[in-house]
């Protein structure tokens, strides 16, 4: 069997086991990426969640000794959800990101992943294979765009000319030296719709990022959100999808292709209030299986405090007040503190007056002023 003939016979087999797009790059370094990823580090505009070696993100030779090809595999999620529940007065929601539907993608990836790993190997075992989605070393996107997979958009994101950006990435290293695709070159043209519509300012421009600006990123951080960043944040509790939202590209894009990738309308747009209260095997229980549940509840939690505050929820007001006197967690007594003193009244003023006189910490501390202040300001 040619070369040709296994790459024509993986392209079908990845259909067959729900690949939506596949494509052939090579494994040579990535030069132009390297100086955008340096430039990237000297501003400071990672969010530390990255591979730190540079020289592992750009030189595929150095994951895979002999490395000839890199095979980058799109699939397809949902933008839009059935029976989505509504946000009401009585019941405030949170919504979890598009990505952070359905069965957490790290799983589906590397399930189909694994396969074409199998498929390789039994028609050509002399070929070394190694995989990896998101949390590897390579750039998903510098590779699907290399792979002709889709473009690298202004919103940082790799748009696909059939599913727009809503596609998850992953790729497969391998010795075997395939016919590479053709590249897909950038095609936004003069669109500034996904930095215009940023609600921080992230898209320092087209095609950069400042994470640490970065809502997406901002959800999944532990420590008390900063200030100018809370009235940002809305009901978000995890991700966010406005640059995608808004981009042309994904307009009347919405894919239903794998089953496990549908969304329990409970669990991505889930009712605040509870959020509040629930036990870590609860959490687990619920939403265990989701991307969105990696960093743990506390950063959930936070996240849906916030939310109540930003719909001055008043039926929120007793389990906050709880929170701040009792939760062994300063982020939450402190978050709490801060939110009450948005959504509360002179009553809630005599809590936080109350507590202050017993508080320890210097951060829950500070976000008990910053309450009072915001009431004082309101009077």
């Amino acid at each position: 069997m040619t070369l040709a003939q296994l790459k024509d016979e993986l392209i079908a087999y990845s259909k067959t086991i729900g690949v939506d797009k596949i494509g052939f790059a090579s494994a040579d370094p990535f030069a132009e990426l390297k100086n955008r990823l340096l430039t990237q580090q000297q501003l400071g505009y990672q969010s530390g969640f990255e591979e730190s070696d540079i020289e592992k993100r750009v030189y595929p030779e150095k994951l895979l000794q002999g490395a000839r090809t890199i095979i980058s595999i799109a699939l397809a999620y949902p933008s839009k959800m059935s029976n989505s529940p509504r946000n009401t007065k009585e019941e405030r929601r949170g919504i979890f990101c598009r990505a952070s539907w359905g069965k957490d993608y790290h799983d589906i990836l590397r399930d189909r992943l694994k396969k074409l790993e199998i498929f390789l190997k039994e028609r050509a075992p002399e070929a070394k294979t190694i995989s990896m989605v998101d949390t590897g070393e390579l750039s998903d996107r510098a590779v699907a765009e290399r792979a002709g997979i889709g473009w690298s958009g202004k919103n940082c994101a790799t748009i696909t000319p059939e599913f727009g950006s809503y596609v998850y990435l992953g790729e497969l290293v391998t010795t075997l030296p395939f016919e590479p695709d053709t590249p897909m070159i950038e095609q936004c043209g003069s669109c500034t719709k996904c930095i215009d519509a940023c609600p921080t300012g992230a898209l320092v421009q087209g095609g950069q990022l400042d994470s640490n600006k970065c809502i997406a990123f901002l959800t999944q951080t532990k420590d008390f959100l900063p200030d100018q960043y809370r009235k940002k944040l809305g009901n978000r509790l995890y991700g966010c999808d406005t640059c995608q939202q808004v981009c042309p590209e994904n307009k009347g894009k919405d894919f239903h292709n794998h089953p496990e990738m549908e969304p329990d309308p409970e669990i991505a747009k889930p009712k605040l209030i509870p959020l509040l209260t629930i036990s870590n095997r609860e959490f687990k229980e619920r939403f265990g299986h989701i991307s969105g549940s990696w960093r743990g509840k506390k950063p959930i939690q936070r996240n849906a405090i916030i939310a109540l505050a930003h719909f001055k929820d008043q039926q929120a007001l007793p389990i906050l007040a709880d929170l701040l006197k009792k939760d062994p967690r300063p982020v939450i007594r402190g978050t709490a503190a801060w939110a009450i003193g948005v959504i509360g009244s002179i009553e809630e003023k005599r809590l936080l007056d109350e507590v202050k006189n017993t508080e320890k910490d210097d951060k829950v501390l500070r976000e008990i002023d910053k309450g009072l202040n915001i009431m004082e300001y309101k009077e």
